[in-house]
């Protein structure tokens, strides 16, 4: 006879376990945390709910190392989760990423009881890495020193139902002395152009309807593949898969980019008109000792010959404040390229040490009050030209993709939320006819604000899209799922260009 203590531990065996990626840093990052969660989901590990806040059964640290006082913040993180470990026999820890590629011999010392550390060039590996841990009972250090495999072969679980990143390149060639990320993700390693257009084919087929090409130094592809013109053929055979209805790329460097690339952009109606182009900083005397291999003159030519040759687009930026030995007059050529360039948007930020950088150990470090009355008075130059420029859209019609998640207000409002082509956030009454995230509406901008546009009057079109038919088939899926299988509903929108967070972490991106 089986009795009900009997069946229990049957139960507890079968029970997916649950996992939580916690993500910090830039695109890469982001990118690199889809594919360790569709590895994790190959491995039979389920989502945990959103906002399941460490009690999933798997916590994993996609780490950056671009930042300050990144360690702390982890080992922060970690020192919160060590008690619910202790409560839960069974659970796991894993930290992974740039600081893990850096400091690999310390994070099991400081804390013993992390599972798994692994680095940037072997995330295929953790699955195994957690498997052994768990039967050998003892912390798994697994830091390659080159990349394995292109993580594009990996299976990947991305956020977006109709918006995807696709990788060309990973690594990095340039020595900005503020930027610790080369020494972590290597040199440039390019992908081969048919495995990329494959890939962009491949995702098309499955509904999604805009791809972001992906870089450290997303314009330098070809370096490694021997062809400089690499990248702008790659932009023009994107705009040949039927489709696929918006391209958009980043980070690229001023260093790499070529009338060709602007050429390919102006001539390809699928790749946007949207350009984040990272400044860093204004002076020629602050870009020399950032190890920046262009001056204020090339920059201005680039954004020159851009607003040539595509008249709307919005072009954005990175910009560091502070740098060691910036002087005032330094900041000052910094606010005259603001003035010049009429940035759409700035992510703009305090210098910071970023240790193991060049930059950390130079002379003339700033004091803090000096670089933050600096970063105000960039910060309220920016926004008056961002208020400024937005407000030339008054009156434009534009197509927007709708999308999920960027309207925190749209449920108050009984608004939805879009990008328009030059990637400008717009919120749009709601009509109603159902819109999905993936379709295209067509509204008319009614009102400017610095960092969206409003489109107050009737919705002018609605176009469903086999991007809308797969956010869902996504949704749909995810409903009928059994109970007690909970992935939670992914967060779908189309991936943002430079998370905010990060934008400008590191020179190259």
């Amino acid at each position: 006879m089986t009795t009900s203590s009997d069946r229990s531990p049957a139960v507890d065996v079968q029970a997916p376990k649950s996992y939580e990626i916690r993500t910090y840093g830039c695109q890469m990052n982001v990118h690199d945390s889809e594919r360790l969660a569709g590895l994790l989901e190959g491995a039979g590990y389920v989502r945990a709910p959103e906002g399941s806040d460490g009690d999933a059964d798997i916590v994993v640290f996609n780490t950056c190392a671009v930042r300050e006082n990144a360690d702390n913040r982890l080992y922060g993180n970690l020192g919160r989760l060590a008690p619910k470990k202790a409560r839960r026999p069974g659970m796991q820890i894993a930290v992974g990423g740039c600081l893990a590629q850096k400091d690999r011999d310390t994070i099991v010392k400081k804390a013993p009881w992390v599972d798994v550390v692994f680095g940037t060039h072997n995330i295929g590996k953790l699955p195994v890495l957690l498997e052994r841990a768990r039967v050998q009972e003892e912390a798994q250090v697994e830091i390659a020193e080159s990349l394995e495999a292109f993580p594009s072969t990996l299976p990947t679980r991305r956020e977006s139902a109709y918006a995807a990143w696709v990788s060309v390149s990973v690594g990095c060639n340039n020595t900005c002395t503020f930027c610790i990320v080369p020494a972590l993700r290597g040199k440039e390693k390019d992908r081969r152009p048919g495995d990329i257009l494959a890939e962009v084919e491949a995702l098309v087929a499955e509904g999604v309807s805009e791809i972001t090409l992906l870089g450290q130094n997303v314009n330098a592809y070809g370096s490694d593949i021997g062809d400089r013109e690499a990248f702008s053929k790659l932009l023009r055979a994107c705009g040949a898969i039927g489709g696929l209805e918006r391209v958009r790329f980043t980070s690229p460097h001023p260093r790499d980019f070529t009338d060709d690339v602007i050429a390919a952009m102006a001539e390809t109606p699928n790749v946007m008109p949207q350009l984040h182009m990272p400044l860093q900083s204004g002076s020629d005397t602050v870009l020399k000792a950032m190890r920046r291999s262009y001056r204020q003159e090339r920059y201005l030519g680039i954004i020159e010959k851009v607003r040539a040759a595509i008249p709307h687009a919005a072009i954005t930026t990175d910009i560091i404040v502070g740098f060691p030995g910036e002087t005032e007059e330094d900041f000052e050529q910094t606010l005259h390229v603001v003035r010049e360039a009429r940035f759409a948007q700035a992510f703009t930020f305090q210098y910071s040490k970023r240790p193991g950088t060049p930059a950390a150990t130079m002379d003339g470090q700033i004091p803090k009050d000096v670089v933050q009355a600096r970063y105000e008075r960039l910060v309220a130059l920016q926004e008056e030209i961002s208020w400024e420029e937005n407000k030339k859209q008054v009156g434009r019609t534009l197509e927007l993709m709708a999308a999920e998640g960027e309207g925190r207000k749209d449920g108050a409002t009984h608004r939805l939320s879009g990008r328009a082509p030059d990637n400008r956030l717009v919120h749009f009454t709601k009509p109603d006819e159902e819109v999905r995230p993936g379709d295209v509406v067509t509204v008319e901008v009614t009102y400017a604000a610095p960092h969206h546009l409003l489109a107050e009057g009737p919705v002018l079109g609605v176009r469903r899209t086999r991007a809308g038919d797969a956010w869902a088939k996504r949704n749909a899926e995810e409903a009928a799922k059994p109970a007690g299988v909970m992935l939670g509903l992914p967060s779908i929108g189309a991936p943002e260009p430079l998370p905010a967070a990060t934008a400008g972490a590191c020179g190259c991106d």
